[in-house]
């Protein structure tokens, strides 16, 4: 059956079981966006390829299949850099179609022009060209194929708007399955072995592709064998909340305990993860211990410091064949017990004190109010200490926020969370400087049917860059300020839910209210400008 490149592109997307793409139109791929006229794939046009972008690496973050963007050349794949960027340093599946001039306007500096391999070729894990029409199907094949195997990550297709036209005869492929290596019984035995020995054994997770089941199976072989696990920087719904074995996470905003915790371990597994510089304090913590990697990442890339045993495997696998092990536990007194308990008491609410609304209460009411299998939203900011610290996680696919610290994803990624869990609630948090540079992207949420919850912090600056200059230039703050809007009007302009809530004690009654509207809703919540960090009691 004949057909044109681009329709055959689509045509593989849906073969391939993709629900969803993000766009933000262009007239350099009108082949593939008439593909979609009328496909079960539903086009989410996006208000810029940035919000596009995220919205795609959330779906890639929360689901088992790569997010799917498609935006114009120059400007378009200039906007979507910071998306895939994000994608490579978080290793999240990730496709990304970008529209390219015609072939043989090539080499011209023709209008928008730009060299697709210099831009993406150090930040992507393939980039190719669809140069030649009848490969269409088996190039979008490979780009899902390649961005979940292995260490995940994004791939970069050109489209040169020419080709997408020329009539082809190929018809879809079957998709390739991607390999789900096991761990060998003599690497089990391995390990088994380094358990029994160790004192101070310490398991992280992180890493993408946990399901409920693997979460569970291994955070309850951990709590058999009295092994405290604690997760990467914002990997925090590997494993349940709720298990005795889960002791925190490491990376920014962790705990004083776990960073000692990790120095004191003789022996840390490195579980969907790898010892890099934020989990480690920049390269400075954990570093002696004995080590083993369980990772389906040939290469470790990212992986700092010594590798006493690699388990070549993926996470659910590995998770599986753990009930299977037994290990003859020989712990240091009180090393699991006191893991756990620091954890609870670093979790808990503090009152943070102030002007504004303290967010210290706000974290305990939704503690308390929001939905077990919530998924939460935010971007980067220090904000984003506040639910890191304290709401539980005791869902998969649970968290979708930015490992490498870019702004902006909080809201792209709850209308992505929205459309692909529509019976789960979605939770946003978002600074005043987060959530202005994708906010636009309310507008996507009430064109398709989007529902979230966002909590904006308003404090006038930007918060994290501020506390840096007072640490090294006190007194001197510069570029660090902010003009912000009127919040809880924006949305309200957009046909959402928005209130400002002044006073702590009023929290709780506007997140009811903003719950029952069944709307995309924002609560404005001023701020103490000078509260940088949760206040903290032992930890």
């Amino acid at each position: 059956m004949s057909t044109t490149a681009g329709h055959l592109i689509v045509g593989q997307l849906e073969r391939a079981g993709i629900k969803r793409v993000y766009t933000v139109p262009g007239e350099s791929f009108l082949d593939v966006l008439d593909g979609l006229h009328g496909s079960p794939i539903q086009n989410v046009v996006a208000r810029q390829e940035g919000g596009a972008g995220f919205m795609a690496l959330a779906e890639g973050r929360l689901t088992e299949l790569p997010g799917v963007a498609m935006v114009t050349r120059g400007p378009g794949a200039a906007n979507a850099f910071i998306a895939v960027h994000t994608a490579y340093q978080d290793a999240t599946p990730l496709i990304l179609f970008v529209g390219l001039i015609p072939v043989a306007d090539r080499s011209r500096e023709s209008f928008q022009e730009f060299d697709i391999n210099a831009w993406f070729g150090s930040t992507a894990k393939k980039v190719v060209t669809l140069d030649d029409a009848a490969s269409a199907a088996r190039v979008v094949d490979d780009a899902i194929f390649t961005a979940l195997s292995g260490r995940p990550g994004p791939v970069v297709i050109g489209l040169p708007e020419d080709v997408l036209v020329h009539v082809v005869e190929n018809a879809t492929v079957e998709p390739r399955k991607v390999a789900r290596p096991e761990p060998a019984a003599a690497d089990l035995s391995g390990l088994t072995q380094k358990l029994e020995k160790a004192r101070k054994p310490l398991i992280v997770v992180g890493g993408e592709g946990w399901t409920q089941d693997s979460g569970e199976q291994l955070a309850a072989w951990a709590s058999r064998n009295s092994i405290p696990v604690v997760a990467d920087f914002r990997a925090y719904d590997a494993v349940p909340h709720r298990s005795d074995a889960y002791a925190g996470f490491l990376g920014y905003g962790r705990s004083d305990a776990n960073a000692q915790r990790l120095d004191d371990a003789d022996l840390i597994v490195f579980v969907g993860c790898v010892r890099g510089d934020v989990l480690s304090d920049g390269y400075k913590r954990g570093l002696d211990a004995e080590t083993v990697v369980v990772n389906a990442d040939a290469n470790l890339l990212g992986h700092f410091g010594r590798v006493d045993q690699h388990i070549i495997a993926d996470v659910t696998a590995f998770a599986a064949a753990l009930p299977a092990t037994a290990v003859e536990v020989n712990r240091e007194e009180g090393w699991f017990a006191s893991a756990r308990a620091d954890q609870l008491t670093f979790s808990t609410p503090q009152p943070d004190g102030g002007i504004g609304v303290d967010l210290g209460v706000a974290m305990e009411v939704l503690k308390k109010e929001m939905a077990d299998d919530a998924v939460l939203t935010f971007g980067a900011g220090n904000h984003a200490l506040w639910p890191a610290r304290y709401l539980d996680h005791n869902s998969a696919n649970s968290l979708a926020a930015p490992r490498n610290g870019a702004m902006g994803m909080g809201i792209p990624a709850a209308v992505a969370a929205s459309l692909a869990y529509p019976g789960r609630q979605v939770i946003s948090v978002a600074g005043d400087g987060c959530f202005m540079m994708n906010g636009q992207e309310i507008a996507t949420a009430m064109g398709y049917g989007a529902t979230f919850i966002v909590l904006v912090v308003d404090n006038g600056i930007f918060a994290t860059i501020r506390e840096h200059q007072e640490a090294h230039y006190p007194d001197r703050p510069s570029g660090t300020h902010m003009t912000n809007p009127d919040f809880a009007a924006l949305i309200r302009s957009y046909g959402g839910y928005g209130e400002r809530v002044d006073r702590t004690e009023d929290f709780a009654a506007a997140f009811h209210r903003a719950v029952d509207s069944g709307l995309p809703a924002l609560l404005h919540l001023p701020q103490d400008p000078t509260t940088r960090s949760p206040k903290t009691s032992t930890n």
